[in-house]
């Protein structure tokens, strides 16, 4: 194991790799780190993001943010091979190489893949986390190159990490049973958001409150898109269903999602979103759906909740871990099943009541975010 501090260590030189860019919302992991680490250097830390060169994953029209620092954040490009597969495993080694000749007391690692480069900050003496942000060799997007170099970077941090940390129980228990590894639970968290009138969305959608089932997430198989799509085009309603999300890689996957939902003109797929917008969609639906086969632990179901929201998902450990008995749930890839429930809750609208009353303030006081960045940094200390 690495070096450990002791309690007069108050300030902390930290890097952060595994990411696109601080800041982000183009996945999870770059929500996540954008929080940690703007949370972390506002409480006094020298906090290093090691970005990814390149555009926005949705399109370099989306490419917001240039500059070396964002909220007290220090922010370092790294080259980057812009070709799938390659983009996230040719960052990480570089910004791992960068960080092992720099002045950190802490190298933390997002994702699996971005792990295989750990040895290389362990023989500069730095101490190591890693945060498995899901088992990312179980997507179906990635080539066999990909996904044995992200097995790789899992088995690297089993040898490597001083600790790991995980977002579910699920994936807990897989490291105990695989490799007999020990992990810290630590999941994600979530703000109190300010709920916003459908004004901009009603602009460019035609959309009302309560007018549509919302599904916003990345547009790749393991997130049960077809199933949603098949299932609402057997309801008998004049709901719309939103599609909010863009290609990660995954451009077949989208045309065929797009092919399937054609003739079908309550379907409305709005492609990436943030912002205004984003806050919008969130703050308006009738119901969130996560119909995911796969997670890590899905913020956006986090999001969801927070804005009051009645969310149905399939049944998937690290879904119900989030939201317990306070969201309906469906058997994972039964679209009869999610045909059945998601028809439920457009009749009763009082089922749908229910749950709205019950999801921002459970789920907000479960996940804090200042909690979340204080256990986190026990961990880069050592004192668990």
């Amino acid at each position: 194991m690495g070096r450990s501090f002791g309690s007069d260590k108050s300030k902390l030189n930290i890097a952060m790799l595994g990411h696109k860019r601080v800041p982000s919302r183009e996945g999870g992991v770059e929500v996540v780190v954008t929080e940690l680490s703007v949370r972390m250097a506002k409480l006094g830390h020298n906090v290093t993001c090691y970005n990814r060169k390149g555009h926005h994953v949705a399109g370099e029209e989306y490419d917001s943010f240039a500059g070396d620092t964002f909220n007290g954040v220090r922010l370092i490009n790294v080259p980057t091979i812009n070709r799938k597969g390659f983009a996230a495993a040719t960052s990480s080694v570089i910004g791992a190489i960068k960080a092992a000749f720099g002045k950190y007391d802490v190298v933390h690692f997002h994702a699996e893949g971005p792990c295989a480069a750990m040895g290389i900050t362990k023989l500069m003496g730095k101490r190591c986390i890693a945060t498995i942000h899901g088992l990312d060799h179980m997507r179906q997007k990635w080539s066999r190159f990909a996904s044995a170099y992200i097995m790789m970077g899992e088995k690297a941090a089993v040898k490597h990490a001083d600790e790991i940390i995980v977002l579910s129980k699920n994936v807990q228990k897989y490291f105990m049973d695989k490799y007999g590894r020990e992990t810290v639970y630590i999941p994600n968290g979530v703000t109190r958001p300010v709920i916003t009138m459908p004004h901009k969305i009603k602009s460019a959608y035609g959309l009302e409150k309560d007018d549509y089932i919302l599904y916003l997430g990345r547009l790749v198989p393991e997130k049960g898109l077809e199933y949603l799509i098949k299932a609402f085009m057997e309801l008998d309603t004049d709901k719309k269903l939103v599609v909010a999300g863009s290609s990660s890689d995954t451009h077949e996957y989208v045309d065929r999602v797009h092919e399937l939902a054609k003739n079908d003109d309550r379907i409305i797929f709005t492609g990436f979103v943030q912002g205004t917008e984003l806050s919008e969609l969130l703050s308006n639906s009738y119901v969130y759906v996560i119909p995911s086969d796969l997670e890590g632990m899905p913020l956006t179901l986090l999001e969801a909740m927070s804005y009051g929201n009645c969310c149905l998902t399939s049944d998937i450990p690290e879904c119900i871990e989030v939201c317990r008995d306070k969201a309906v749930s469906f058997r994972r890839g039964d679209i009869e099943d999610l045909r059945e429930k998601l028809g439920t809750l457009i009749k009763d609208k009082n089922m749908v009541d229910k749950y709205r009353a019950e999801a921002t303030q459970y789920v907000c006081e479960r996940y804090d975010w200042d909690r979340i960045v204080e256990n986190t940094l026990k961990l880069y200390r050592g004192e668990r």
